[in-house]
């Protein structure tokens, strides 16, 4: 025997109050909700009848879905629970709400009529697609009503908002204020629209006089000098771009060294240097201006004559010092050129078209001579990467018949060559010992460098015993390209220090070879280090030496006791001789 769990509800609908019901008695019913919400506004008695709690709002909410559960006595689920969807009807409780407060629309003055001018588009919060969310626009109000009444329409259902009668004039009103309801089936609501006529760009603008003559600057005028002030005027609306002035040099500058820059409040133009004049290039500028507007004119309007001047600009002469085609020469050589070698090359010229005469200034070392009529750079002495590099020097360019003249930096980097012989990586002295008696085999480790860069410096050294030893006593072992390890044959060597004579090789291009004596002390050891008896201590002072040096302090010290002691003496017998004189002195004082 089955039992059942069921709704009387139609798949799809939920009228409320609704009944579930277990088709045995004694069953408990409880509802679960399926996701988390604020608040849960159904309940359901013990019959099975299900009840809205709380109002509903279906733009808050528009559907629920929870659980129905029936339970015995004991609280365990008869059945799986019965899922429950709730959807929740649309009624007309929304007004219509406009856009903003204010919606503002912008028409040119010459739009044609029907132009659509913009969109009011409202908001209904009812079901969309409803008869409760459509929406009808109607226009019912213009201020002001100049020239004419009606001059907008709107659409009924759409909301656009167009020109009805005629083309607006900004001279007429330059803005119109409408009212407009927008209504549903229920509501109605107030829009307020605001239209702002656009004066059109019908006017060009017209220079006040068609020739501002002739100006005369010398070519050194600095850069940012105002040379000429042109006025043109435009009738259109003030502080538009309709009536705002560019102005454009349309002919005479092609190099670009001018410029015209406008006043926001006068539209007057400040020509101005942009670039350097140059006599030599061009020595007189015949430079034609055109006004134009940054708004464009309207088809039926075009630019002319009227706006368009002209003036002539004559550059004059000055001595100006020679100039160099590089802000600064680099050039690079190997260390080891033969003296006269050509190391580089420095070129001006002067714009007076006058010869030129180079000198070197801050030669210290006094490796360079430059030819003062080419330019040219030659080694006069022996270059060393290893003293400076790179070597700078300036060179200067001195105008031939004047007083002008101008410096570049001249920079030469050396490339090394092998030129420096391997030594050992520093002295070595009392730092190599091993102790005695050898047990076993010692060892000491020494390193080598040299004075050339890569890629010498950092290859493998090769290390060797020189000519005048014997590998009786010694055994060479190479650990990486810059040290090597000294080690012992055998033990029987002395307690006494041993010279070792080692040759180098950097293996570079050209090989060099460097002969280097090791020293390595054989000693008895105390704590990792040689041992040395305090009267064996190089510069330690033998006792004699050391009884001598305290005879001579303390003699120092009497000699001066003496001599304190006598000046003591003197001065208390100087003190005795003249007091009976003082006593024999008549006293002074007031009568």
């Amino acid at each position: 025997m089955s039992s059942t769990f069921r709704s009387t509800a139609k798949q799809g609908e939920f009228h409320l109050p609704q009944k579930v019901q277990w088709n045995d008695p004694g069953a408990h019913y409880t509802l679960t909700e399926k996701e988390k919400l604020p608040r849960f506004p159904f309940s359901i008695d013990q019959e099975g009848a299900i009840f809205v709690t709380q109002p509903l709002d279906r733009e808050e909410k528009d559907s629920y879905t929870f659980y129905a559960n029936a339970k015995d006595d004991s609280g365990k689920l008869l059945a799986r629970p019965l899922q429950i969807h709730v959807k929740v009807k649309d009624i007309n409780d929304n007004p219509p709400t406009c856009p903003s407060a204010v919606t503002v629309f912008e028409v040119q003055e010459n739009e044609l009529i029907g132009s659509v001018i913009g969109t009011l588009t409202a908001h209904d919060m009812d079901e969309e697609n409803t008869p409760n969310s459509i929406l009808r626009y109607k226009l019912v109000d213009q201020t002001p009503t100049y020239p004419s009444n009606d001059l907008f329409m709107i659409q009924t259902y759409k909301g656009d908002l167009q020109l009805a009668k005629q083309s607006l004039k900004k001279k007429n009103s330059p803005q119109y204020n409408l009212t407009v309801t927008v209504s549903d089936k229920d509501f109605e609501t107030y829009c307020f629209l605001q239209v702002n006529v656009i004066d059109i760009n019908d006017q060009i603008p017209i220079f006040e006089k068609s020739d501002y003559g002739t100006v005369t600057f010398a070519e050194d005028t600095a850069i940012g000098t105002t040379i000429l002030t042109i006025q043109a005027t435009d009738d259109d609306e003030p502080f538009t771009g309709s009536s705002k002035i560019v102005y454009r040099i349309i002919e005479g500058d092609s190099e670009g060294q001018l410029e015209v820059k406008t006043d926001p409040q006068t539209n007057a133009g400040h020509v101005t240097i942009k670039k350097l004049l140059d006599f030599e290039t061009t020595a007189v500028h015949n430079i034609v201006f055109r006004a134009e507007n940054p708004e464009p004119l309207i088809s039926t309007v075009h630019y002319n004559e009227s706006s368009t001047a002209r003036f002539q600009l004559i550059v004059t002469d000055v001595n100006e010092a020679p100039q160099f085609s590089l802000p600064v020469f680099l050039e690079r050589v190997i260390e080891n050129v033969p003296v006269g070698t050509k190391v580089g090359n420095v070129t001006a010229w002067d714009p007076e078209h006058r010869n030129i005469r180079y000198s070197l200034k801050g030669d210290r070392r006094g490796w360079l001579r430059i030819d003062q009529t080419t330019g040219e750079i030659f080694s006069r002495a022996t270059l060393d990467r290893e003293v400076e590099s790179p070597y700078r020097v300036q060179v200067v360019a001195s105008e031939e018949g004047g007083h002008l003249s101008s410096e570049v930096d001249f920079q030469l980097t050396l490339s090394d060559v092998n030129d420096n012989y391997p030594r050992l990586m520093k002295e070595y002295e009392d730092l190599l010992f091993i102790c005695h008696p050898l047990i076993g085999h010692g060892s000491v480790t020494f390193g080598a460098t040299d004075d050339d860069v890569q890629p010498y410096r950092g290859s493998r050294f090769t290390f060797s015993f020189g000519r005048g030893n014997s590998n009786e006593n010694w055994e060479l072992s190479t650990i990486n390209g810059t040290h090597a390890t000294l080690i012992t044959k055998h033990t029987k060597f002395e307690e006494k220090p041993y010279d070792v004579e080692i040759r180098i090789n950097d293996n570079g291009q050209p090989p060099l070879e460097g002969t280097v004596s090791l020293r390595v002390n054989f000693c008895r050891c105390e704590f990792g280090s040689c041992y040395r008896e305090a009267g064996k201590q190089p510069g330690m002072p033998t006792v004699g030496m050391a009884v001598g040096i305290l005879l001579t302090t303390f003699l120092v010290i009497g000699i001066i006791l003496a001599v304190v002691f006598m000046r003591i003496k003197k001065k208390d017998r100087d003190n005795a001789e003249n007091a009976p004189a003082a006593e024999a002195q008549p006293l002074k004082g007031n009568a």
